[in-house]
């Protein structure tokens, strides 16, 4: 008896259709398998999710210059050396919002702060000086120091440059004579608010001065900055532009050379390098 091959089936002859199919039937055709040289076609990005996408960072951009914080550029020297001519600020406006609309928590403001304002005879025009009085305060300068209710205000961050002696601006209020250059307006209103040879700041308004004592006009000259005046605090200074004609040089710093003696270049003396993002104190 001889052996049976085991199979699965009847083996198909050339032509016959395969299994299942009735005859006479043609095979299906097998899908078309993507080629490397016939790749799909790509979708293209079109125009509205680039204009949707700028749109965002107008918003984005439009948000922070409104609510948290704003550029700014130092254009006067009032403010040497905390504060130089050509530097640029990024300035915190939480500090004027109430705590309802704030964004963040809101610090207020200190005596001590750095703050921009609206200049109060020009508002078109922004300032920045130092808090040195606040509502209920009495000042008075005294040789050119500040002394806030009897006492006298540590100041590290002010300087006396040398300067020909002007008792309204050393010896404030002072209702003897008036400086040429102060505001009418102000020299009235100030006769009223002094008790006892000191100011008294009023509620809602704040006395402000320059840390270059000598050379600033300020509260001395022109008045109290209103609360609703006030546009930020400066957080850092995020670029510095030298200027030519600065009046204040900053000391070099011992062991810390950028350039080859007489060998400057034009890239590296445009900007003073050292105060870029230096916090504002």
């Amino acid at each position: 008896m001889s052996a049976t091959a085991l199979t699965s089936g009847p083996t198909p002859h050339k032509g016959d259709p395969p299994a299942g199919l009735p005859p006479g039937s043609a095979p299906p055709t097998p899908p078309r398998s993507s080629s490397p040289l016939h790749p799909p076609h790509a979708h293209k990005p079109g125009i509205l999710p680039a204009i949707q996408s700028l749109i965002t960072i107008i918003v984005v951009a439009v948000f922070i210059v409104t609510f948290t914080v704003q550029p700014f550029r130092i254009p006067s020297g009032s403010m040497e050396p905390t504060l130089l001519v050509g530097d640029f600020l990024l300035v915190d406006k939480q500090i004027t919002a109430e705590s309802s609309d704030s964004v963040l928590p809101s610090p207020g403001i200190h005596r001590g702060d750095v703050i921009v304002f609206y200049y109060p005879i020009d508002p078109s025009l922004h300032l920045v000086k130092r808090v040195v009085g606040i509502p209920g305060d009495h000042i008075r300068l005294r040789g050119g120091h500040v002394l806030v209710n009897g006492l006298r205000l540590e100041e590290p961050y002010a300087i006396y440059r040398p300067s020909g002696p002007d008792n309204f601006r050393d010896n404030f209020p002072r209702l003897q004579n008036a400086d040429p250059a102060i505001d009418s307006r102000w020299w009235i209103r100030m006769r009223k608010l002094i008790d006892n040879g000191e100011l008294i700041v009023p509620a809602g308004d704040y006395f402000v001065l320059g840390d270059n004592r000598n050379d600033s006009e300020d509260s001395r000259y022109w008045g109290f900055v209103p609360r609703e005046s006030i546009v930020g605090r400066p957080l850092l200074i995020y670029f510095s532009l030298r200027q030519q004609d600065s009046s204040y040089t900053l000391p070099r710093r011992d062991g810390i050379t950028l350039e080859a003696p007489g060998q400057q270049s034009a890239i590296l003396r445009f900007g003073r390098w050292d105060r870029l993002f230096r916090v504002v104190r």
